[in-house]
């Protein structure tokens, strides 16, 4: 199948196992919502949800924002990651909403890439989630997930990924696409540990397909004679060499023939790694 088609089948397939696909940043107003997502960047929407009551009962709009500086705010949001930025982009931001945009959330992509703190992921869920236009926000989960599966070919930023989805899922069903994904992402294509026995989408999948072709393990290794095998000259050794693959991933290799086909002797499990997409 090509990729359109492929996306339809992924969509289709997620929406049978997600059946209310919606932010889970919690919110009451354009305002909150724009707060919960600038200070999602780079943290847990847990970690934003157990800071935002407090924080949105002192600062309940734009104009009770904008009059405080960034160490009033710092402490309601001291535990989200990177708080003394985030604190100085909230107060620039209220301040700018309130002086350039009377108080209110603009409704533009272009307008809300000029507040502090907004890049396009962020303008793009305001824009999708607050406005219900059709916008792609591709953060971390997105990201890995659109390349896992094969939606998009080593597409190596997020516009690049944003722009590939955006190509091949029709452009009414790009907020529903963007909330499918990172929810796949955050609960079952996971990270370190994608959950396959929970995957609807094995059969489809790129990244599943690389792993289930990886080396089965080696029975019998013995550790005491090294930490490591080349199955190719049959030999141990301890010090690895490393080189990259034709995929661009840097992998475990025999330091005197300089073949990947390496295992370990403690597990017997290949040192192989697939492009699993993961940032940072």
């Amino acid at each position: 199948m090509n990729r359109r088609e492929k996306a339809a089948l992924v969509l289709d397939r997620l929406r049978e196992r997600i059946p209310r696909p919606e932010t889970e940043l919690r919110y009451r107003t354009p305002f909150e919502l724009l707060v919960a997502v600038i200070l999602s960047a780079q943290c847990t929407d847990a970690r934003v949800n157990l800071v935002t009551p407090a924080l949105f009962e002192r600062f309940p709009t734009p104009e009770a924002m904008a009059g405080a500086d960034a160490d009033e705010i710092l402490p309601y949001i001291r535990s989200v990651s990177y708080p003394n930025n985030k604190a100085k982009a909230l107060a620039a931001t209220a301040r700018m909403l309130v002086e350039e945009f009377g108080g209110e959330v603009p409704s533009t992509h272009a307008e809300l890439m000029r507040l502090k703190g907004v890049g396009r992921k962020t303008a793009n869920v305001i824009v999708a989630v607050a406005f219900d236009e059709p916008a792609i926000a591709v953060d971390t989960h997105v990201f890995r997930v659109a390349n896992r599966i094969g939606l998009v070919k080593d597409a190596p930023t997020p516009r690049a990924v944003e722009d590939g989805l955006a190509r091949v899922i029709p452009r009414a069903d790009w907020g529903e696409a963007h909330h499918l994904l990172i929810l796949h992402g955050r609960y079952v294509c996971t990270a370190r540990a994608p959950r396959h026995d929970a995957c609807p989408l094995t059969d489809v999948c790129d990244y599943y397909a690389a792993v289930q072709a990886l080396p089965a393990p080696l029975e019998g290794l013995d550790p005491k004679r090294g930490a490591y095998f080349c199955r190719t000259r049959r030999h141990y050794f301890d010090e690895p060499a490393v080189k990259t693959d034709r995929q661009g991933v840097e992998q475990l290799a025999c330091p005197s023939c300089g073949s990947m086909n390496v295992f370990d002797t403690k597990t017997g499990a290949t040192t192989k790694r697939v492009q699993d997409y993961r940032v940072g």
